[in-house]
């Protein structure tokens, strides 16, 4: 007889509606101050990756080390991936001259790669087997590749294939409301549709980002990327500290 699966609680939050609005408002935020700081301080790409890069290493040994859930530690060191995730994008893209679609093909593989190397090596990269330090750096290392590749597809999406930053969001909001239907009459697997959405809101929160901070000409609304990013922060602060998350339970 199969033994019963006991349940603990994890580090992660319970994926809801509110996870999912906190997230998107993370990438375009990410967007945005990757841009304040790569472009508008005039620190350049590789600079900024550095100063982000270590910032998130300092989150994640942070998020590893903490005993229990906390949001805002959390939600900081999400915001820490997206921000690194633009700049190295950027790098790559640009300063490298790989190109965005080069750079979407080399990240979309370091994703897979993480996955698969997570999956060989505990078994499973559901949220709900994060039990141990070594399932939160894949998991954190994991989604830092997925908001780097998100950029590079966001930004891929609105210049290379012409669609513009509007147009680009509507086509990854597009597919994120088809993911959700699926979500909601299927048995698809759960983690599956998991990592697809959380890939996806990537570059859409890329495209809202540059929509809110491009000059005119360019397709966006010129606003001061200091300005984007302020507001951002303060709408998550907002909503961290009025909408309750729980952590996901975890099966050990």
């Amino acid at each position: 007889m199969r033994a019963p699966t006991s349940m603990t609680v994890g580090k992660v939050p319970q994926v809801t509606i509110v996870f999912w609005i906190l997230k998107v408002a993370a990438t375009t935020l990410g967007e945005t101050g990757g841009d304040a700081v790569s472009m508008s301080l005039d620190l350049g790409y590789l600079l900024a990756s550095g100063i982000f890069l270590a910032i998130f290493v300092v989150a994640v040994v942070a998020q590893v080390r903490a005993a229990r859930f906390h949001p805002w530690l959390y939600w900081s060191t999400i915001v820490a991936t997206t921000t690194v995730g633009t700049t190295v994008a950027d790098f790559a893209d640009r300063s490298l001259g790989i190109g965005y679609a080069g750079g979407s093909s080399l990240l979309l593989a370091l994703v897979l790669a993480s996955l698969a190397a997570w999956y060989r090596a505990l078994g499973s990269v559901s949220i709900h087997h994060i039990v141990t330090p070594r399932a939160e750096w894949f998991y954190w290392i994991t989604i830092m590749f997925s908001q780097t590749l998100g950029t590079a597809l966001g930004d891929w999406t609105a210049d290379d294939a012409g669609l513009g930053y509007f147009g680009s969001a509507m086509v990854f909001g597009g597919l994120l409301a088809a993911i959700a239907i699926v979500y909601s009459m299927t048995r698809v697997s759960r983690t599956l549709v998991f990592w697809m959405a959380f890939v996806l809101t990537r570059p859409l929160g890329a495209a809202l980002g540059d929509f809110l901070d491009k000059p005119l000409d360019d397709g966006g609304l010129a606003l001061s990327r200091y300005t984007a990013t302020v507001v951002l922060l303060a709408f998550m602060a907002i909503c961290i500290w009025l909408l309750p998350q729980r952590p996901a339970e975890t099966r050990n």
